[in-house]
């Protein structure tokens, strides 16, 4: 049975139980926290309806976890594999990132560039030919012909929404994605590109010293340096879990990899002894790994069904879950085109999820019992119009070419950039 809550501001918690197995939602409630005296009558209701799960899975909630040891006592618990990395990123470099979005916010950077990048598109207009050359250029190692007039410009202009581009985030969330580090490490790439061409050219100059004033401030550059050690870090913990891959395109949908659960709690095992608790975060960050050491490492369970013993592999995530809510908000905005779920989670009937158990096909027969009005029902709705309808619009909204936006999205922008600019002067 995987556990877990949702909620939206101050609304109450939307609190439910599923089955992992069968992929049914048990039961619901709607508490003002999770606090454990009021999970714990939750919890006594599903097992007098359903008894015993084989085991259970959730976050790191203390009133869950103090709820699951008072009423399942004895039932193999585990915790979510994404969440323990989750609070172990958040608690390891969370003070360190709030000083870099603070201080980013401070100097107004990111308006700055903004404006800088709107006035250079009007220098270089719209010309697909040119970023075309500038395109084969980078390829080639060197730029000539009609585009080394407007070289400059386009290299500003695309190195200025370089330092924007989100191609680089994995779709986790913080502590994996940490957009605003990121945003100052390029920054200064940014910055030494414009230094080494300052002095021949104005268009890039310009930038120079708000850029610089942003590279220098010193508790920018401190706390860079400290979470991007703890990045590194965080980042060995989570190849030894063998989850959120960077080279996943699941997200928040990743499910780890399937290595044996064996192998990977004697890689986290190495890395546990091996980690140098150096200072009092890291030292914090070994205790959770104590701490929860047996709530992470699930064997394989023995079970007894209709057709003999089944062996039963406990998922290493919440996500069945955590889809589960996500589905849930999104079909609710989709329908009423609000984007806070406040009053929507406030108001709305406590069994309303169970709604998407109707997605089941067992479960559907059951309940229908061979009508099928409510099937032809949602057939007529024609999402499809509507999706496509946004698309269209969005891609009409688009200012920046597709020639652009490839180049935009190279990870060795000012590398490239520097060589053409050494192949000019030559």
């Amino acid at each position: 049975m995987h556990i877990d809550g949702t909620c939206e501001g101050d609304s109450p918690h939307l609190f439910t139980g599923i089955d992992g197995i069968a992929q049914i939602v048990l039961d619901n409630i709607k508490l003002p926290s999770e606090k454990a005296e009021l999970l714990i009558p939750f919890f006594r209701q599903i097992r007098q309806q359903y008894g015993d799960p084989i085991a259970l899975v959730h976050d790191m909630g203390k009133g869950i976890l103090s709820a699951v040891k008072t009423v399942f006592k004895g039932i193999p618990d585990f915790i979510c594999h994404f969440h323990f990395l989750r609070d172990i990123g958040k608690d390891l470099f969370e003070e360190e990132y709030a000083i870099i979005r603070k201080r980013l916010r401070t100097h107004k950077i990111r308006a700055l560039l903004r404006r800088k990048a709107k006035e250079l598109g009007k220098i270089i207009g719209d010309d697909p030919e040119a970023v075309g050359h500038l395109s084969a250029g980078m390829e080639n190692g060197c730029v000539d012909g009609p585009v080394m007039g407007k070289m400059p410009a386009m290299a500003a202009f695309a190195m200025t929404h370089w330092t924007f581009d989100k191609s680089e985030l994995e779709g986790y969330g913080f502590p994996f994605d940490c957009p605003h580090l990121i945003f100052y490490q390029r920054l200064k790439k940014l910055r030494d590109l414009i230094n080494a061409q300052r002095i021949k050219d104005k268009t890039l100059s310009v930038l120079w010293r708000p850029l610089t004033k942003v590279v220098e401030d010193q508790q920018l550059k401190k706390a860079a340096s400290q979470m991007q050690k703890k990045v590194e870090t965080f980042k060995k913990l989570r190849e030894a879990l063998s989850i959120t891959d960077s080279n996943s395109k699941k997200g928040l949908n990743d499910d780890g990899q399937d290595a044996d659960i064996r192998s990977i709690e004697e890689k986290v095992k190495q890395f546990r002894n091996e980690v140098i608790p150096d200072s009092e975060d890291f030292e914090k960050m070994t205790e959770q790994i104590d701490k929860y050491w047996e709530k992470l490492f699930a064997d394989p369970i023995t079970v007894t069904s209709s057709v003999g013993e089944v062996i039963i592999q406990p998922q290493r995530t919440n996500n069945i879950l955590e889809r589960f809510f996500r589905d849930l908000k999104r079909g609710t905005r989709r329908r009423s085109g609000t984007v806070s779920l406040n009053k929507t989670l406030r108001f709305m009937l406590t069994d309303t999820p169970i709604v998407k158990n109707l997605n089941n096909p067992e479960y559907l027969e059951i309940i229908l019992n061979g009508c099928r009005s409510l099937e032809e029902r949602f057939e007529k709705i024609d999402s499809h119009l509507v999706t496509e309808k946004l698309k269209a619009e969005q891609r009409r909204q688009q200012i920046i070419g597709a020639e652009m936006k490839k180049i935009i999205k190279l990870p060795d922008l000012p590398e490239r950039l520097s060589v053409l600019f050494a192949h000019q002067q030559n």
